[in-house]
């Protein structure tokens, strides 16, 4: 729900990929394009709720979009700070 939440704010794509596993791990990436997945987020206890979750997916997310290599977040910076 929160990778949901964060790509609706960022209108940016996302695939929910399961593995079958009552409680798994979450692991989310971010990916440009062609461009190498990213990982910006873990919890491997799948114990965060979706507030913890979200939020430390806008930070990454803003720190993200300083990076040279990621230029298409730039547009993304201010949707971020907003809703901070």
């Amino acid at each position: 729900m929160a990778t949901g939440k964060m790509a609706k704010l960022l209108k940016l794509n996302f695939e929910v990929i399961s593995f079958g596993e009552k409680i798994a791990p979450i692991y989310v990436y971010y990916k440009n394009g062609d461009e190498e997945l990213i990982p910006i987020y873990c919890d491997k206890d799948a114990k965060a709720n979706v507030q913890e979750i979200y939020t430390a997916l806008r930070n990454m997310m803003f720190v993200l979009s300083f990076h040279p290599k990621q230029s298409a977040l730039r547009h993304a910076r201010k949707e971020i700070i907003r809703f901070s």
